[in-house]
């Protein structure tokens, strides 16, 4: 059986999650990078790695919607105790899609800011970033690569192909998610993306559409993201599983 990593799901978001896992594991799922969103998603990620079920690699951030004064002081001090629990620091980043945030400037710079702090972390204590950069690719790279960053991957990357191209040029990675069936701004970006810069992952629980509706992701459905991949790159799911597997192992510093 293929051996498949789902590199970003939200589990503390999931509902019975031991059978979710053990579903993972049935598809060939050995090891799940749990992303976290604010303080309690932070904590529940952490009790959640305890896991047997499956390998379960947490990592800690606070995301551009998440943000409160309380919260987020708390948190980046939770981050900071707990950094060496930790293979990333994520999901982080700025989304300036909503125009309430588009239009504001005072909105975006307290998402920078934010953005900013956790950059730091992971400088200081050499952790890979998880981002999120809805709408605001460009920003999201340039604060990146200012803050000396040394892996980033750019999480179900559908921004402009100039912008993907600054991304791979400068060693950082994307990361494929099964909205590659409907998505043309993700095709586009996964098609110009070389396989050694590629990840594969569910964003889970996230509702993707597809023929019959749609349905909520859940991590065994890194083998829809595979199958997606291998489509578009016209290249066998073996050969995919095996570079992505490679890749997320590299990045994630795992053994």
């Amino acid at each position: 059986m293929i051996e498949l990593t789902d590199t970003h799901a939200h589990l503390d978001q999931i509902e019975n999650l031991d059978s979710v896992l053990k579903r993972a594991l049935e598809a060939g799922v050995k090891a799940i990078v749990a992303v976290s969103s604010d303080y309690n998603s932070c904590i529940r990620t952490l009790e959640i790695s305890k896991n047997k079920i499956v390998r379960i690699l947490p990592a800690f951030g606070i995301h551009p919607w998440e943000i409160t004064k309380e919260e987020t002081d708390k948190c980046l001090e939770f981050i900071k105790e707990n950094y060496h629990k930790a293979v990333a620091i994520g999901e982080i980043g700025l989304d300036y899609w909503y125009k309430e945030v588009k239009k504001d400037k005072t909105k975006k710079e307290l998402q920078q800011n934010l953005y900013r702090k956790q950059l730091s972390i992971a400088k200081e204590y050499d952790l890979p970033v998880i981002i999120h950069s809805r709408g605001a690719w460009q920003d999201c790279f340039t604060l990146c690569k200012e803050a000396g960053i040394k892996k980033a991957v750019f999480h179900w990357y559908s921004g402009p192909v100039d912008i993907l191209k600054e991304i791979i040029n400068n060693d950082y990675l994307v990361s494929a998610t099964p909205a590659l069936s409907y998505s043309p701004q993700h095709q586009d970006a996964i098609k110009n993306a070389p396989l050694d810069s590629l990840l594969i992952e569910t964003d889970s629980p996230v509702f993707y559409r597809n023929q019959q509706g749609g349905f909520n992701s859940e991590p065994k459905d890194v083998t829809s993201t595979l199958e997606l991949v291998s489509s578009i790159k016209n290249s066998e799911k073996t050969v995919v599983a095996e570079k992505t597997l490679q890749n997320a192992k590299k990045f994630f510093n795992l053994n």
